[in-house]
């Protein structure tokens, strides 16, 4: 029997989505490469709900094999939110290779497609063969590709990619192959706002390439979320300083979110900043007599724009004023 993953609405309200897992080939040329490629799942993620409405698309694809057109998924939200994350435990899950493919300006579409180039035949001469770029080596399966970054591609790429994402399903070849969409590859996408953030080399999407996609918002998780999170990853860190450093992120996310500009900071307090950076500013300080200012101090603050730390100072007088004392772990 296949083995299967049960996904749970982390909200209580729908009812758990069982699903088959992908079984890598063993005869593939590639398989040992690909199994290589799939994900080890986090034992420290925490599904805010994008993983469950994943495999709500999911089991309607294999509720209705025929004639159903694949659904290509984007996940838009600001850094630090933990989009690329979310795609890669997806994988893991379902145990499919996961290729991450940033599409930056620079990125051309020879770079992802491929081309043909000139190696020696061991006479003296050359030949010319084939070379599949990243997204054809990707899909010619089993795979789930994360195109990331698409509104940073520029539009000679997102016009190669027209035909691969709508009713075609195909990519064709300069060398005149065709690669279909197999059953077994999935494809999805990342990408940041598009406003007036610093978000360096983004764009509006082309809305005929945009269309091609369900495209679903990701925001900064809340109070309970980030509680949780970090109460998953640090069992033994002591209450209060999980309660502070999860005020701290929300209200500074708050003001990041806000529409007032006497409020609003540039620079979020991003899930690396919370879940990564301060808990080990607090195990290197946790003899201090203040080890979260010490924290913030060292392992936040450099990360913020230089007009934003006021404002971020403010925060801390609101929130923590003067930080829970040591030892941080029990």
């Amino acid at each position: 029997m296949p083995e299967t993953v049960t996904f749970e609405d982390p909200s209580g309200a729908g009812a758990p989505i069982e699903i088959e897992k992908f079984e890598v080939d063993p005869t593939l040329p590639d398989a040992d490469q690909r199994i290589g490629k799939i994900p080890i799942p986090d034992p420290n993620y925490i599904d805010l709900g994008v993983l469950y409405r994943f495999a709500q698309v999911e089991a309607v694809r294999r509720q209705n094999p025929e004639g159903f057109v694949p659904l290509h998924l984007a996940v838009r939200g600001h850094m630090g939110t933990g989009k690329d994350h979310d795609i890669e435990q997806f994988a893991a899950q379902l145990g499919l290779p996961y290729y991450r493919i940033p599409l930056t300006g620079e990125v051309r579409d020879v770079t992802l497609i491929g081309s043909t180039k000139l190696h020696g035949d061991g006479q003296g001469g050359t030949e010319s063969r084939w070379e599949d770029g990243d997204i054809t080596r990707a899909l010619r399966g089993p795979s789930l590709i994360n195109l990331s970054e698409l509104n940073a591609a520029g539009a000679e790429t997102l016009f190669a990619l027209h035909g691969l994402l709508d009713r075609y399903a195909a990519l064709d070849l300069p060398n005149g192959e065709t690669v279909a969409l197999r059953d077994d590859v999935r494809v999805f996408g990342t990408m940041n706002p598009t406003d007036l953030r610093d978000y360096a080399g983004t764009q509006t999407l082309n809305k005929a390439f945009a269309d091609r996609w369900v495209i679903w918002e990701k925001s900064f998780p809340g109070l309970e979320q980030v509680e949780a999170m970090l109460r998953r990853r640090y069992p033994k860190m002591k209450d209060p300083f999980v309660v502070a450093i999860a005020r701290l992120g929300v209200e500074v996310n708050a003001s990041f979110e806000s529409t007032d500009a006497g409020t609003r900071v540039e620079t979020p307090l991003s899930l690396r900043s919370l879940l990564d950076r301060m808990p080990t500013g607090l195990m290197i300080h946790e003899k201090a007599e203040d080890p979260l200012r010490l924290a913030w101090d060292e392992f936040v603050v450099p990360h913020v724009d230089i007009y934003d730390r006021d404002h971020y100072e403010t925060v801390w007088s609101a929130v923590v004023r003067k930080g829970p004392g040591g030892p941080v772990f029990a």
